[in-house]
């Protein structure tokens, strides 16, 4: 009987155990659906104009071609291909928010109130920062790399580049500057994680500069500009980051201490309390 009984329990315990991570697995296809509906949408209304939206993706290499010379298509579907492809990919790029709101909301349960209050706004930086990074890759980058191109053509070489070719050679750009500009957000939650502080941030400064030009040069295409114009930036938010860490930590102990006092606050007036009770009960007691 005892065995039975306590074979009824585990298979119980069990179950309860997976009911959780099953309710737990459905939300996440839940969300996940979600997102994939909103991407659709905001592709179906984008498709139409997908012409359009790879001429002001083309725009800074189009203004440095020579006067009447055009980019090619060398694939076969190409010309339908390339802009589809670019609509599908600026869809995601536009729902970034709703699908970071999506895993928010999924992991925001399990999170206490104070990692909650945190959260949050990186969340909200997280999604400035990453477009941040696309638009800096497109008003400053994009000139100048299209520029320097322009001028670098060898004598007797026509440039004239492939659309399919294009598409991919921006979409690593801006995806290596989105990536790049949350060095900030990376920079803070490892130092509120515990995992280093501020002060071994700077003495590991010039290690930190050297790996921001390795970066560069995997991320981006291999010429100097891009690479350099992707490690100086990182470098520089990597500052913002330690900055605003000093900021953070030191914040953290004020309330730390803040919460020391009230817990001292409490303790006090329950002794407090406690003393007169035993002053009252002696007094009744003669």
């Amino acid at each position: 009987m005892a065995q039975n009984k306590s074979s009824t329990t585990d298979s119980q315990s069990k179950v309860e155990q997976e009911q959780p991570f099953l309710s737990h697995l459905f939300e996440l296809r839940d969300r996940l659906i979600r997102v994939v509906i909103v991407v659709l949408v905001i592709f179906l209304g984008l498709f139409s104009f997908s012409n359009d939206i790879y001429h002001i993706l083309a725009e800074p290499l189009l203004s440095q071609l020579p006067k009447g010379q055009t980019m090619i298509a060398t694939g076969v579907i190409s010309p339908f291909l390339t802009p589809f492809k670019l609509a599908l990919v600026v869809s995601i790029f536009i729902a970034i928010p709703f699908i970071l709101y999506q895993l928010w909301a999924f992991i925001a349960p399990g999170l206490y109130r104070h990692e909650k209050r945190l959260a949050l706004p990186l969340l909200a930086s997280s999604i400035v920062l990453f477009y941040t990074g696309m638009v800096f890759a497109y008003f400053v980058v994009f000139p100048l790399v299209f520029g320097f191109m322009a001028t670098t053509t060898p004598e007797g070489v026509t440039h004239t580049p492939d659309i399919s070719m294009y598409l991919d050679f921006s979409l690593k750009l801006f995806f290596a500057f989105g990536v790049a500009f949350e060095v900030p957000i990376a920079t803070i939650l490892l130092v509120l994680a515990g995992i280093t502080t501020p002060e071994s941030l700077v003495s590991k400064r010039a290690y930190i500069i050297v790996a921001a030009f390795v970066v560069g040069m995997l991320l981006t295409p291999p010429d100097i500009i891009s690479q350099t114009l992707l490690a100086v930036p990182m470098w520089l938010l990597f500052e913002i980051g330690v900055f605003f860490s000093r900021i953070l930590l030191k914040r953290r102990k004020e309330d730390a201490a803040e919460r020391e006092l009230s817990e001292q606050e409490m303790d006090d007036e329950l002794d407090k309390a406690i003393a007169d009770e035993e002053r009252l009960d002696k007094g009744k007691s003669h």
